[in-house]
């Protein structure tokens, strides 16, 4: 059994649920629930485990999630107790097309946007959680761009792979990327 805990984390509509399904096809144990299913917006799954909401007032998750890969918001990293060792998978992506992408679902779910910008919020935020994981000697730290990983999953694979030890499918991986869902992509950007 791997003794740390694989966290993947990131802006809301960030990739995220893209690497944990990587991650999942790749052999790397999740630990994910069901209670947010399937929809338009993410077709293959969330892959989230609800437990994990609750971090500035519970960790105990942690306890189940050693060896496995579990998905935990950005804003949520800083409540994690310093102590196990963890490995963060930080997803990044345009944050003008993680807004497209949030107000297409809110349009979709017919809930009111954000009246406000939230991409500076957004930039302090991660710039605050690289600043978090180099503070703590427990703690490492990958950063990938979701379009490199859409426009070549075969060399993210490998990139996670070698992060999490070296014992992943990367071609597993690469395989269950679907560039038909990114969209919302910036003006003028391929895959």
């Amino acid at each position: 059994m791997r003794d740390f805990v694989a966290l993947v984390s990131g802006v809301p509509r960030s990739g995220t649920s893209l690497m944990m399904q990587m991650l999942a096809a790749g052999g790397f144990p999740v630990l994910a629930d069901a209670a947010r299913p399937p929809d338009a917006d993410n077709p293959r799954g969330y892959l989230e485990y609800a437990p994990v909401a609750a971090t500035p007032r519970d960790v105990a998750w942690l306890g189940d999630a050693r060896g496995r890969a579990v998905k935990v918001v950005h804003t949520l990293l800083r409540h994690l107790p310093e102590g196990p060792q963890l490995r963060v998978v930080l997803m990044l992506r345009d944050l003008g097309e993680v807004a497209r992408s949030q107000r297409a679902m809110l349009a979709r779910r017919g809930e009111p946007e954000a009246g406000e910008d939230l991409t500076p919020v957004w930039e302090a935020q991660l710039r605050g959680v690289r600043a978090w994981a180099v503070e703590r000697p427990h703690t490492a730290l990958l950063a990938l761009d979701y379009r490199q990983v859409v426009s070549d999953a075969r060399a993210a694979g490998r990139r996670v792979d070698a992060f999490l030890g070296g014992v992943l499918g990367p071609e597993a991986m690469a395989a269950c990327v679907d560039p038909a869902l990114y969209r919302n992509r910036a003006p003028g950007r391929g895959a």
